[in-house]
C-alpha cells in the first residue's frame, strides 16, 4: 500500500544526487582573476598564454592557474592585490589589441566543471560594486533626428531645383518651409510625401506658400526605440573598455537603463565615461575669408566660428568631411618627439578614402578635428532649486559643446590612420580613445540614481543571509521534530533536500543571487513546511477516525495533495506577477520564490512520501505510527 516501485525510488535518489552535485560548487567560493580577450582583429592563442606567463614571471607576480577559456585567457590569483597589479601590467604590455578585465573565477574543482556544474552568480549587493540608473534624454534624440531630417530635406530640395526662401527647424520641433510660389510649394509637398514619410506635412496657417512638418507618432516611437538600443550598445562597449567582467546593462521602462558594475574601483571615471556623449567631426579650415571680419560681421555662408581648446576663435567650413562613425580604432599614446599625449586613429574604408582624397587635394591647408559632446543637466531657478515640469518630473537642459582639439597643416596625403595632438593629459587621451572606440551615444544620458556597495559589505550580506536561512531552517526542524516526532524528522530531511534542489536549479540556470534572492530562499524554507503540516494533520485526522496506520498514511498523502497544490499555485501566480511587472531585485526575489515553490512541492510530496515509505511501508501489520 505504501511502497514505491524500485524505479521510482531510483529516480528520486538520482534527482537528489544530481541536486547535491550541482549545488556543491557554491561552497568553494571564488578566486580573483584577470580575463584577457582579443579585440580589433587580434587573436588569443597559446602564444598569448605563454606571453602572459612570461610577463607575470618577470614581474614576480604569483598566480594560481593560467589557461584558455571560452572567451580568451584567464589567470587566477590567490590575493586581490596581485590581481590588480597583474591587470595593469597585462593591459599595458599587450597593447590596445587586447581587453583585460577583473573577474571572479569559481574555485570549484575541475571534476565538477567537467560535469557542467557552476556556482550561481553573485549580485551587486553580495559581491560589491556600483549601480547606476540612467535616463535617456528622448527630447534630445528627437531633436537630433529632426535636425538630420531638416538637412536632408534641404539637400533634396536643392537636388530637385525647388527654390525655398526658408527651411528651418523651430524650437518647438516643427520644420517650417517657405517658398516663392504655389507651384514650388506643391512640388515640395509631393517630394516630402514620397521621400520623408516620417514627417506629417500640413499647409501654413497664414501663408499658402508655407509648409509645416512634424514627426509622426510612429516615427517618434521608432526614433526613441532606436536611441535606446543604440545607447545600450554603446554603453556595453564602454563598460567592456573599462575592464569590468560580468556587468549588467539592461533596459528598464521606456527611457531608462540600469548599469551594474561589480567590483569596479574607479567610480568617478565610470561615471564620467558612461554619461558622456562624445564624438569627433573633421572639417576644413576656411583660409579664404578673414577671421576678424567673420568675428565682427558674422560667419560667411557655409562656414562657422568655433573655439579651440584655448578659447580662441577659428573659422571652419560647415561641411563635415567624416565623423566618429568612420573610426574603427583609437588608442592613447605618447608622441616620441614631443613627449605629449596623442590619440592614434584608424579609419574604416569610407573614412580612409575621404581622408586620402581631401588631404591630397588640400596639401598646405589646415584640417581641424572638432570634439563634439552633448551634456544634459538639471534646469534650476535663481535659487538653484531644480525646476519641475507639468508632469512633476525635473526638467533638463541639453547643451552642445563643440571645440577644436587641433588644426594642423596638411603636409602630405594621409590614408586610413593619423594622430590627434593637442590633448591636455594622458588621462584625457585615454578617455577620448575609449569613447571613440565604443562609439557615441545616440542621445544624452543622465545618472538619476547611484548606489555603491563595498566588497566588505557584500561579504557581510552573504554571511548574514546564510545564517538567517540556517537559523530559520534549524528552528523549523526543531519545531517540526518536537511536534510530529518521527514524521517531523523525515520532514526536516525533505526540507534540507528542498534547499539543496533549489540551489542546484538556480546554479544550473546560472541565476544571479542577490540579497532579495536569499530572502526568497529563506521564505521558501518557511513555506515548504506548510505542505508537510497539511499532510501530517490529515494523517492524524484519519488515525482519530480509527483507520489503520497504513491506510491513514496513504489517505493523508492522497487527500492533502489537492489542497497543497491549490495553495502553492496561488503563491506561484503572485510570483509570476512580480516577475512580469517587477524589475531588478524584485525579479530576483520572484525567480527564487517560484522555483522554490516547485522544489518544495517535489520535496514535500514525493521525497517525504519516499522517506515515510522507507520507514513504515514494509510493515504489513503496523500497530501505530510516531506522529
Amino acid at each position: 500500500m505504501n511502497q514505491y516501485p524500485w524505479w521510482k525510488n531510483a529516480f528520486i535518489g538520482l534527482i537528489v544526487v544530481l541536486g547535491l552535485i550541482y549545488a556543491l560548487p557554491n561552497l568553494y567560493g571564488d578566486n580573483p582573476a584577470v580575463e584577457i580577450q582579443a579585440t580589433h582583429g587580434a587573436r588569443v592563442n597559446d602564444a598569448t598564454v605563454a606571453r602572459v606567463r612570461r610577463l607575470l614571471a618577470a614581474a614576480h607576480l604569483p598566480y594560481k592557474h593560467i589557461g584558455r577559456v571560452a572567451k580568451g585567457v584567464q589567470v587566477r590569483f590567490r590575493r586581490a592585490g596581485v590581481q590588480m597589479r597583474a591587470r595593469d601590467l597585462i593591459g599595458q604590455k599587450l597593447g590596445p589589441g587586447f581587453h583585460t578585465a577583473l573577474a571572479l573565477a569559481p574555485a570549484d574543482p575541475s571534476w565538477l566543471r567537467a560535469l557542467g556544474a557552476r556556482p550561481m552568480y553573485l549580485g551587486l549587493d553580495l559581491r560589491g560594486g556600483v549601480h547606476f540608473l540612467l535616463r535617456v534624454d528622448m527630447h534630445a534624440a528627437l531633436h537630433k533626428a529632426l535636425v538630420e531630417d531638416t538637412r536632408a530635406l534641404r539637400r533634396a530640395l536643392r537636388h530637385r531645383h525647388i527654390r525655398y526662401r526658408e527651411a528651418r527647424l523651430t524650437k518647438t520641433g516643427v520644420v517650417k518651409l517657405r517658398f516663392r510660389n504655389a507651384a514650388q510649394t506643391h512640388e515640395a509637398r509631393r517630394l516630402m510625401t514620397q521621400r520623408f514619410t516620417d514627417l506629417a506635412v500640413t499647409s501654413g496657417s497664414h501663408n499658402s506658400n508655407t509648409l509645416r512638418a512634424v514627426m509622426t507618432p510612429a516615427a517618434i516611437a521608432a526614433r526613441q526605440h532606436y536611441a535606446l538600443e543604440q545607447n545600450l550598445t554603446a554603453l556595453r562597449r564602454r563598460v567592456n573598455e573599462l575592464g569590468v567582467a560580468a556587468p549588467v546593462i539592461q533596459q528598464e521602462g521606456q527611457s531608462r537603463i540600469v548599469v551594474e558594475l561589480p567590483g569596479v574601483e574607479d567610480i568617478a571615471r565610470a561615471k564620467e565615461i558612461l554619461g558622456r556623449t562624445a564624438t569627433l567631426e573633421i572639417h576644413m579650415v576656411d583660409s579664404k575669408n578673414s577671421l576678424a571680419t567673420a568675428v565682427s560681421n558674422g560667419a560667411p555662408p557655409g562656414t562657422r566660428i568655433y573655439d579651440n581648446r584655448h578659447g580662441q576663435p577659428i573659422l571652419l567650413y560647415d561641411r563635415v568631411l567624416y565623423s566618429g562613425d568612420d573610426i574603427t580604432n583609437a588608442s592613447a599614446g605618447v608622441d616620441p618627439q614631443t613627449g605629449q599625449p596623442v590619440v592614434n586613429i584608424t579609419l574604416n574604408g569610407r573614412g580612409a578614402a575621404i581622408n586620402a582624397r581631401v588631404t591630397r587635394r588640400n596639401v598646405g591647408q589646415r584640417m581641424a578635428v572638432v570634439y563634439v559632446e552633448v551634456q544634459s543637466h538639471l534646469k534650476r531657478d535663481d535659487q538653484g532649486v531644480p525646476i519641475r515640469g507639468p508632469d512633476g518630473r525635473r526638467e533638463r537642459v541639453t547643451r552642445k559643446i563643440e571645440r577644436v582639439i587641433t588644426a594642423p597643416v596638411i603636409r602630405e596625403a594621409l590614408g586610413g590612420s593619423f594622430q590627434i595632438t593637442g590633448i591636455g593629459s594622458v588621462r584625457q587621451a585615454r578617455n577620448l580613445s575609449l569613447l571613440l572606440r565604443a562609439g557615441a551615444l545616440a542621445a544624452p544620458v543622465s545618472i538619476i540614481a547611484e548606489r555603491t556597495v563595498g566588497p566588505s559589505l557584500g561579504a557581510a550580506n552573504i554571511t548574514r543571509g546564510f545564517y538567517a536561512t540556517l537559523f530559520g531552517f534549524l528552528a523549523i526542524a526543531v519545531f517540526i521534530t518536537v511536534y510530529y516526532r518521527t514524521f517531523g524528522v523525515l520532514a526536516a530531511i525533505a526540507l534540507a533536500t528542498n534547499v539543496v534542489l533549489l540551489v542546484a536549479v538556480l546554479s544550473v540556470l546560472q541565476a544571479t543571487l542577490t540579497l532579495p534572492g536569499i530572502a526568497g530562499i529563506a521564505l521558501t524554507v518557511g513555506m515548504a513546511i506548510d505542505a508537510n503540516v497539511l499532510i501530517f494533520e490529515r494523517i492524524r485526522e484519519e488515525l482519530r477516525n480509527k483507520n489503520s496506520p497504513q491506510a491513514a498514511i496513504a489517505t493523508g498523502f492522497d487527500k492533502a495533495m489537492g489542497t497543497i497544490v491549490d495553495s502553492n499555485m496561488t503563491t506561484f501566480i503572485a510570483g509570476l506577477a512580480l516577475f512580469w511587472l517587477g524589475s531588478g531585485s524584485v525579479r530576483g526575489f520572484a525567480v527564487t520564490l517560484c522555483l522554490g515553490i516547485l522544489t518544495s512541492l517535489f520535496s514535500a510530496i514525493v521525497v517525504t512520501r519516499a522517506l515515510v515509505n522507507a520507514v513504515y511501508g514494509r510493515r504489513r501489520r503496523l500497530a501505530r505510527v510516531d506522529i
